[in-house]
């Protein structure tokens, strides 16, 4: 488990660059969301970085890029979302990419780039965040290769460490 932890508050200039970027990058107004004079805080860990707003693990930041985390419900709740069989599961929950033969359904609409959600067909359950290889018409219609690349997904640094801060 990691170690290493230090959470502080962002100055109101940081935190609305932050935020911005989240609503751009995921169609969301944050203000709606969480109010007008949105805390946000981050805590910088070994397995990365990871912003609370209103003390929420919604954001985290990989590379460059701002992301949503699994634990964003409103993100999870209005999300494009991939329907993968239960033979997927297991590998969807250690990262590989969906791949076409294991979708089931695809609901919402998503151009190459954007981020889905991935979900299991039996339980309806949140497995991963990706990023869509293809857009939403190419995807229904493919039969084989990669569909979504996995970006978060459940049991991974991010989720894990998050879980822990729940507790």
């Amino acid at each position: 488990m990691p170690t290493k932890q230090r959470r502080y508050p962002l100055k109101a200039k940081d935190a609305k660059q932050i935020i911005e970027t989240a609503q751009s990058v995921l169609n969301l107004n944050f203000e709606e969301l969480f109010g007008a004079k949105t805390s946000v805080e981050v805590v910088e860990s070994d397995v990365g970085l990871i912003y609370l707003l209103s003390g929420r693990p919604v954001l985290y930041k990989n590379g460059d890029r701002i992301l949503p985390t699994l634990f964003f419900t409103e993100f999870i709740d209005k999300a494009p979302k991939i329907i993968v069989d239960m033979g997927a599961v297991p590998y969807v929950c250690k990262g590989a990419t969906v791949m076409a033969p294991g979708i089931v359904r695809v609901e919402g609409e998503f151009s190459a780039g954007d981020l889905v959600l991935i979900v299991d067909m039996k339980h309806g359950k949140a497995l991963a965040i990706g990023e869509s290889l293809m857009d939403v018409n190419v995807a229904r219609q493919t039969k084989k290769g990669p569909v979504i690349k996995v970006l978060n997904y459940v049991s991974d640094k991010i989720w894990s460490y998050i879980k822990m801060l729940s507790v």
